[in-house]
């Protein structure tokens, strides 16, 4: 691992795992979802990258984990694409230029967006369970994920990760998601211009978004498009189904990493 796993990309202070032993091959980067952090991916970063022989960076988007806190819970509705900015800035300051991209849930938009702006640091996208647009079924679970916060311990559960940070991530995710000026929030627009090799994965019974979010994306992008739709799996394939998750990503890496 890089010996200084902080790092500062634009005067913000990230946590990152930068493992980069194989010299020569892709780094895959590992974008968490909206309530993650570098640690909750367990030790699925480690397996991919012993079946793949590729290198991996993990960080802590802003807000998240050990890196610094939000400065205010208010996101504007890009949001999204400001993370996808700021992922290029730390992929340059790492000088990464041959990265493969793993996300999850908004990691895994990120990952579209990024792929699409900044095609010239990016090998290949695996977006897991990513959004394109605003479904119902996602407010559904965005409030039922608030009452749960509500009415369980999971912000104590949150905190082992985040620290006094979960109150905060917790607000801007579940009140961006929730305001009525995001209902529009749409990156079909993006779609055309990404032209690596992409493969998206959802479980037929993802809790927050339809099929129609894997169906549209793989439909518009102009690079090859794979899909992997796991039967009775939710919204995280790879803890519900991490050999599945694990020897397909692998395969595709192979051919296109």
């Amino acid at each position: 691992m890089r010996q200084n796993p902080m790092i500062t990309v634009n005067n913000q202070t990230l946590y990152i795992e930068y493992y980069n032993h194989f010299e020569g091959k892709p780094v895959i980067v590992f974008l968490h979802d909206s309530l993650g952090s570098s640690q909750l991916w367990r030790d699925l970063p480690a397996k991919i990258s012993e079946a793949t022989g590729c290198n991996i960076l993990l960080y802590d988007r802003l807000g998240y984990g050990k890196s610094d806190p939000m400065l205010t819970h208010e996101r504007p509705v890009n949001y999204m694409e400001l993370e996808a900015d700021l992922l290029n800035d730390l992929l340059a300051e790492l000088h990464i230029k041959n990265a493969i991209l793993f996300g999850h849930s908004d990691g895994g938009t990120i990952a579209l967006i990024t792929a699409a702006k900044y095609p010239q640091r990016i090998n290949a996208v695996i977006c897991e369970a990513g959004h394109i647009f605003v479904e119902e079924v996602t407010l559904k679970g965005v409030y039922d994920a608030r009452e749960a916060y509500k009415t369980t311990n999971l912000a104590e559960r949150l905190q082992k990760y985040h620290g006094d940070k979960v109150e905060m991530l917790f607000r801007a995710w579940t009140e961006t998601w929730t305001r009525e000026d995001y209902r529009t929030w749409n990156i079909e627009y993006l779609l055309k211009d990404i032209h690596c090799p992409l493969l998206f994965i959802q479980g037929e019974a993802d809790e927050y978004g339809t099929l129609a979010q894997l169906e549209k994306t793989v439909s518009q992008v102009n690079g090859v498009a794979e899909k992997y739709i796991i039967p009775e799996i939710g919204h995280t394939p790879h803890k519900e189904a991490p050999e599945l998750v694990i020897n397909r990503v692998s395969h595709f890496i192979e051919k296109y990493g």
